[in-house]
């Protein structure tokens, strides 16, 4: 395992695009936590971000989290970049006629994710507990949704996964990236056919609908819920709803454990290392 690592950081580390990307991603990561020290004028009203909870524990674990995990996109194109060079530079050829196999090629990628996504997890945890220390008020079971981290984590390693299956998949970062970009719309696409019909199949052909439709719409079933890019997103639920300002307009704050997508964000990271495997094995480099 360290051997694998310390080629895949030689290999790495001399590649531009590896250390820009890396640098943007951890200095993006860190300002976008003291995101919620910003203030901002609303219909003339100046809003203090802070004021509205987002650094009070627990609720700064839903905050945290949810907000790192938008630049997540910068990890994903140095795996992207990283792995599509080995292509492109025929290093993959290379590595194989030095002895290394397809499986311990795909095995040093996974294991340069699995630090990409325990580091940021640790920086995220880290600044957490410092910005919560300093700013929260409430210093009572600081650990209380802690599971949050546990969700990102799971969240930007399938993320991850999904990144180095279309790149192995494509071979070359500019299609890699727009195949990521037209896969985003689909799912936008999908997402907004499902909540279309089973709005209609709900509400019918009634023009207002009511509190009991709403009710029976957020808890209805969406089949692309369960789609990979909108599955992740359904680990960490966006905490607009424990801010001061949606308990002032009556919005409540009701969380549940997303089991399912738990478990279905596993097995998307079981079929894209198995399909990046069986991409490796099948085509003849």
């Amino acid at each position: 395992m360290t051997r694998l690592l310390h080629i895949e950081w030689l290999k790495n580390f001399s590649y531009k695009p590896f250390k820009i990307f890396l640098a943007l991603y951890f200095i993006f990561l860190i300002l976008l936590m003291f995101f919620g020290l910003a203030k901002f004028n609303l219909f003339g009203e100046e809003i203090n971000v802070k004021e509205q909870g987002v650094y009070e524990f627990p609720a700064i674990w839903n905050f945290t989290t949810y907000v790192a995990q938008i630049f997540k996109i910068f990890l994903g194109f140095i795996v992207i970049f990283t792995v599509t060079q080995e292509f492109s530079n025929r290093m993959f050829k290379q590595n194989l006629i030095d002895g290394l196999s397809k499986k311990e090629f795909l095995a040093s990628k996974l294991l340069t994710i699995l630090v990409f996504t325990f580091s940021s997890t640790l920086i995220v945890f880290l600044l957490t507990i410092i910005i919560g220390k300093s700013y929260s008020v409430n210093q009572d079971n600081i650990f209380f949704e802690s599971y949050f981290i546990g969700f990102y984590f799971l969240r930007v390693f399938t993320f991850l996964s999904f990144m180095l299956f279309i790149a192995i998949l494509l071979r070359n970062p500019l299609f890699t990236i727009l195949l990521y970009i037209v896969w985003c719309i689909i799912e936008l696409v999908l997402n907004l056919i499902d909540i279309y019909f089973v709005r209609k199949s709900i509400c019918g052909s009634c023009e207002n609908t009511t509190k009991e439709h709403e009710k029976e719409f957020l808890d209805a079933f969406f089949v692309s819920d369960y789609l990979p890019l909108t599955n992740m997103m359904k680990l960490i639920e966006m905490p607009a709803k424990r801010t001061e300002m949606a308990k002032m307009l009556g919005a409540v704050y009701q969380y549940e454990v997303p089991t399912a997508n738990i478990i279905i964000s596993i097995i998307y990271i079981a079929l894209f290392i198995g399909g990046s495997y069986w991409l490796l094995k099948k085509r003849d480099w």
